[in-house]
């Protein structure tokens, strides 16, 4: 199957570039640097602000993933990118005869007061409004997560880290998932994946930051406010769905990345 990903050099977006052509796949990988690592893929070029590239990508394409992401707690700023990126994405789509959307989404953020997770909303139902058949999956934190979060809140030796409790999954195995959501067709909403085990995100940044061989003070950071509230409860764990398999202290004892 002829597959685009969008968003192909970011984590979840590489990683179904991985999984897609280990199985057989011919996979495009868009982004801005139109560029991939991936052997086996080919990179095209391409801007979702503005739609340039999409034509050119999307030629015989069957299914696309949307991995693509914004760096912005805003809610104007993510809306304007997640939907507004969406609904070009979806004309380039049915213009070129694509018969399967796949989106990838966060899960449990229905009514989080949050301005991103909003935008996350708001993006699942310009999908689900759209002419093109489509597939919602939606994944919880990925294990880099509280590392990530690390590196953008450093203040000198500190790291404020808010205080979070969430199930983290495997990068890979949300790479699977979205593999496995473009063989099995257009399914609505796919059933939500979670990591194994309930993890404290300050704990993950305190290990992560030790993997890395980085001596920083962690300090938990509770933020007020009904977001808070929802963050410190595991609603964003998730519940139901499909449980993957590598817990986040077999991924520490991998070897994280070293950013």
């Amino acid at each position: 199957m002829d597959v685009l990903v969008v968003g192909g050099t970011g984590a979840a977006g590489r990683a179904a570039v991985v999984a897609l052509t280990a199985r057989g796949h011919s996979v495009r990988a868009l982004s801005r640097s139109g560029s991939t690592d991936v052997p086996g893929a080919t990179g095209y070029r391409g801007d979702l602000s503005t739609g340039a590239g999409l034509k050119e990508a999307m030629s015989g394409v069957e299914a696309v993933i949307d991995a693509s992401n914004v760096l912005s707690q805003s809610y104007d700023v993510a809306v304007k990118a997640l939907v507004g990126g969406t609904r070009r994405l979806l004309d380039a789509e049915a213009a070129a005869g694509v018969r399967h959307h796949v989106l990838l989404s966060i899960v449990a953020i229905d009514g989080v007061p949050f301005g991103y997770y909003r935008a996350k909303v708001a993006q699942e139902q310009a999908v689900a409004e759209g002419s093109v058949p489509y597939t919602i999956l939606r994944a919880t934190q990925f294990h880099e997560f509280a590392g990530q979060m690390a590196d953008r809140m450093s203040f000198g030796p500190f790291v404020p880290v808010p205080m979070f409790v969430t199930r983290p999954v495997a990068v890979s195995e949300v790479g699977a998932a979205l593999a496995d959501a473009v063989e099995a067709g257009p399914s609505g909403r796919a059933p939500d994946l979670h990591g194994p085990r309930v993890e404290n995100v300050v704990d993950m940044a305190r290990r992560t930051l030790k993997a890395r061989g980085k001596r920083r003070i962690v300090v938990p950071l509770p933020l007020p406010g009904a977001i808070g509230r929802v963050m410190r409860s595991g609603q964003l764990g998730g519940t139901d769905g499909v449980a993957g398999v590598q817990t986040f202290d077999e991924w520490v004892r991998r070897g994280t990345d070293g950013a």
